[in-house]
């Protein structure tokens, strides 16, 4: 069993501190350094709450970090904008990226595309590292195919910065898909409070609620005549999306190409 050399972005994070947990308690896996904003040159064992964990250098500069740490996978749980840039620098140098952050463009997710061919490397960007948000994304595509009617609320923590959340958009994206194009609702209808309707993705409503003591929720609710059909996930806590994180880690080390959601690599 080969061991697989990790670095993770954002290790005192929410997520982040989740992934270290997840990476120092897998067999095959190895954390060899973190990236954090602040901490340079100190070791991982000198930060509260990480006694337990020795020999992992901390670097605040990923170029520094990649000239001197071998590694093969990089684990980016930060924001977009520096998980963007930590991606395009870890392929640079050969390492592959499994990046769990949403917000990225279209324009984005192509230029890492474009990179990953060029390279023949892989990469992994996923909206929800949730085995079970991941499925209830491909339960609610196939619904599409016999529900037109379809709005998406998705519900979040209230220091989540973007919304409507990347999985929620994933999810009209793969409705989308295979569904008809259709407007909804009343032809006439009329918002007495702008943006009462939620965000609209072709024809679909999409609906953003920002609470504390939320942590990831989702529901997607299909109507037709006589019958409704909801379709729900919850995550209570961030060791949900662990599993999902292993999996991608597992699939990036063998699959030399640019994947964007979780569903893609489920068998």
């Amino acid at each position: 069993m080969s061991i697989v050399k990790i670095i993770i972005a954002g290790p005192r994070g929410r997520m982040g501190s989740e992934a270290v947990k997840l990476v120092t308690n897998t067999e095959q896996f190895e954390l060899v350094a973190v990236l954090d904003h602040k901490f340079d040159g100190m070791m991982l064992s000198d930060i509260e709450g990480f006694q337990s964990i020795s020999s992992v250098p901390v670097y605040t500069d990923i170029v520094k970090c990649l000239e001197t740490i071998e590694a093969d996978v990089l684990i980016d749980l930060t924001t977009p904008e520096v998980g963007m840039y930590h991606a395009k620098t870890a392929l640079e140098y050969n390492v592959r990226p499994v990046v769990g952050t949403t917000g990225f463009s279209k324009g984005n997710l192509d230029e890492l595309q474009q990179i990953c061919e060029e390279k023949k490397l892989g990469c992994i960007i996923a909206p929800n590292f949730a085995i079970g948000a991941v499925l209830m994304m491909k339960f609610s595509q196939m619904a599409a195919k016999y529900f037109n009617d379809v709005e998406i609320i998705e519900m979040h923590h209230d220091q989540k910065l973007d919304a409507p959340s990347g999985t929620a958009v994933k999810t009209a994206e793969m409705i989308s898909a295979v569904r008809a194009a259709k407007r909804q609702g009343h032809p006439n209808e009329k918002e007495t409070l702008p943006g009462a309707r939620g965000a609209e993705f072709d024809g679909m409503h999409v609906h953003s609620v920002r609470l504390p003591g939320l942590v990831a929720h989702q529901q997607v609710l299909f109507g037709s005549d006589g019958q409704t059909l909801t379709i729900r996930h919850d995550s209570y806590n961030r060791s949900s999306f662990m599993s999902g994180v292993k999996v991608a880690v597992e699939s990036v080390m063998k699959n030399p190409s640019f994947v964007y959601g979780l569903e893609n690599i489920l068998e």
